[in-house]
């Protein structure tokens, strides 16, 4: 059993860490990145190794989570199931036994959430979801951060979610119900949010409207995501016709408030999900957004790893 198993955390969803933590967290991430904007050498995690398993192809994921690593004075591991034994036959819980005896810690992207919590149950080091077809809570801890320092504190915030009824959407929905702001949800017919697989107990936390542009009103950010996510690409003719109306276009922006921010998690495809003239607008904040993601996870593997520190 390696040190500090019996305390050990995994980040599956957004609703894993409490409102606290995620305040130290921010905190972290931004002295982190500070460090980082001014090449101040910070390595916590040497002699610590990562393993990154994807089932789903990745860019943004990939590269934060990697450069994150070694810039964190660790290594990496890369594994696909096209080059391991998780392509084939072997069980997911006996890979978790092994790999989680030789690295310090696990990330992964797939597809079922069911899969993801299968590894963990048999690990024995820390284990990140990645991304899945129900959550992606990175993203949205990268979005957050995002917000704040742009605008500060996200409580008592509103914001709009224009688009699918998808992971992005189901974490939104967790991550409004811990820190205290309201999403506005609008979605077309047959693509709605399920606040049971979102995994919140209350509906308080959202409102939904048939009208996206109305989900825009008076919102501090909006924000969307592709209209066929990984996994989906055979709706996606069918996705095109039924979404037609929820691109995210500037008269959106307008309905929005006068300091609303604009947020995607790429890739984008300008002229359907969101105009160009508003994704590369001033409003926009994705690249911020995008390089923000390498941030927030060394905190986060920071905080896996080695609990709360100082300094």
């Amino acid at each position: 059993m390696k040190p500090g198993y019996s305390l050990m955390k995994h980040y599956l969803q957004f609703k894993d860490l409490r409102a606290e933590e995620y305040a130290y967290l921010f905190d972290r991430a931004h002295i982190i990145k500070t460090r980082f904007k001014n090449y101040e050498r910070y390595q916590p995690l040497a002699d610590r190794t990562l393993a990154m398993i994807f089932e789903k192809a990745s860019t943004r994921t990939r590269v934060s989570f990697e450069a994150g690593m070694y810039q964190m004075g660790g290594s990496v591991v890369h594994l696909t199931t096209g080059d391991s034994q998780l392509g084939r036959a072997e069980p997911i819980d006996d890979s978790a036994r092994v790999i989680s005896r030789m690295v310090d810690l696990v990330m992964i992207r797939t597809y079922e959430q069911t899969k993801l919590e299968a590894f963990p149950a048999h690990s024995r080091v820390p284990v990140i979801n990645g991304l899945t077809n129900e959550f992606h809570p990175c993203q949205i801890l990268a979005d957050i951060f995002t917000f704040i320092e742009h605008r500060g504190d996200i409580k008592g915030k509103v914001v709009a979610w224009v688009g699918d009824g998808n992971n992005m959407a189901n974490t939104w929905l967790q991550a409004a119900e811990i820190l205290g702001f309201t999403v506005h949800v609008s979605t077309p017919g047959g693509y709605e949010v399920d606040p049971k697989v979102a995994g919140i107990s209350s509906t308080d936390c959202y409102k939904v409207f048939a009208d996206p542009l109305e989900a825009c009103r008076g919102a501090d950010l909006v924000t969307t995501d592709v209209w066929t996510s990984m996994g989906y690409e055979a709706e996606n003719e069918t996705r095109l016709k039924a979404f037609a109306d929820w691109c995210v276009d500037a008269e959106m922006m307008a309905a929005a408030r006068p300091d609303a921010l604009f947020m995607h998690c790429l890739p984008a495809h300008r002229g359907e999900e969101v105009s160009a003239e508003v994704i590369d607008g001033p409003q926009s904040v994705v690249w911020d957004e995008a390089e923000n993601r390498m941030h927030v996870q060394k905190a986060l593997m920071e905080y896996l790893l080695l609990g709360r520190i100082g300094g």
